[in-house]
C-alpha cells in the first residue's frame, strides 16, 4: 500500500437512502476499489490526558495524530499500518509504515519504529520523543470505497457501523464496542488531490449534501470520554 499520501478531504454525514442514490450515481464514473466492502479497525494514541485529541478539537491550523490501522480481520500474520495523520489549512497529510501484528504483539510501538530506518519511520519515531502516547482508543466501521475512473484522484468513501471502546484495545473483537453515528447514517468522504469536481458539487447540491466537520476519534472524546470524566469528577465532588 501506499506510504505517503497528499489530499483535500471533505466529511458528510448522510442518511442511507441519501447513500444509496449517491452511489447510482458515482457508479457512472467511479467504481469499487479491489477490497469492495470491508471492516477497519484503528487504535488511537493520546497522552495520559488526551492532549491530542483536545489540541485537535481547538481547530488549530495545524494539528496531527498517530493510530495503527488493520483491513479486515486480524491474526498474528496480519500486516498493520502505522499512520501518522497531519493536516495544515486543509490539507491532509499522511505517512504510513506497515508493522507485522505479531510484532506488535510482543513489543512497544516505539521499539517497532525506532527498528526502522526509513524517512518516513524518522518521523514517527520524532513524534513519540516529543508526544507521550500510547493506545487509547479502538474505532472499528464498515467501509465502501471507490474509485474515480476518469479523475485518478478521486476517492469517496462510506463508513457504517462505526463503533468505539476504551477498553480491549485489540483487534480481535471488530464487532464490539459503542455506536457512535445514528443508526441509519452513513459517514461519507470525498478525498481529492484539489478541488471537488464540478460534476460532484453539483450532484452533491441537488441532493442537500453539505459538509461538516467530523472526526470518528473527537465524537468519541466529546460525547463518550469527556461526558464520562465529567461524570466521575462530579460523582467525587457530591462524595
Amino acid at each position: 500500500m501506499q506510504s505517503f499520501f497528499e489530499r483535500y478531504e471533505k466529511k458528510y454525514l448522510i442518511t442511507r437512502e441519501q447513500g444509496a442514490a449517491l452511489r447510482d450515481i458515482l457508479s457512472r464514473r467511479t467504481e469499487p476499489d479491489r477490497f469492495g466492502e470491508y471492516t477497519v479497525q484503528n487504535l488511537y494514541f493520546d497522552t495520559e490526558n488526551w492532549d491530542i485529541i483536545r489540541a485537535s478539537a481547538e481547530k488549530p491550523l495545524y494539528k496531527e495524530k498517530m493510530r495503527l490501522r488493520c483491513y479486515g480481520a486480524a491474526n498474528r500474520e496480519s500486516k498493520l499500518f502505522l499512520e501518522l495523520k497531519k493536516k495544515y489549512k486543509g490539507l491532509v497529510y499522511k505517512r504510513r509504515i506497515p508493522v507485522s501484528h505479531e510484532d506488535f504483539l510482543i513489543k512497544p510501538i516505539r521499539e517497532i519504529v525506532s527498528g526502522e530506518s526509513s524517512q518516513i519511520s524518522r518521523e514517527f519515531d520524532f513524534y513519540l520523543k516529543i508526544n507521550p502516547v500510547f493506545k487509547k482508543i479502538y474505532i472499528s466501521y464498515r467501509r465502501i470505497a471507490l474509485a474515480g475512473t476518469e479523475d485518478e484522484g478521486l476517492r469517496v468513501t462510506f463508513d457504517k457501523d462505526v463503533r468505539f471502546r476504551s477498553n480491549n484495545l485489540s483487534f480481535e473483537r471488530p464487532d464490539d464496542g459503542q455506536i457512535i453515528i445514528p443508526q441509519g447514517s452513513l459517514l461519507m468522504e470525498i478525498k481529492t488531490l484539489g478541488g471537488i469536481p464540478v460534476w460532484l458539487t453539483r450532484v452533491l447540491g441537488e441532493n442537500g449534501i453539505f459538509p461538516r466537520a467530523f472526526s470518528k476519534y473527537g465524537v468519541c472524546y466529546t460525547d463518550c470520554i469527556l461526558k464520562r470524566i465529567i461524570e466521575e469528577r462530579t460523582v467525587k465532588i457530591i462524595a
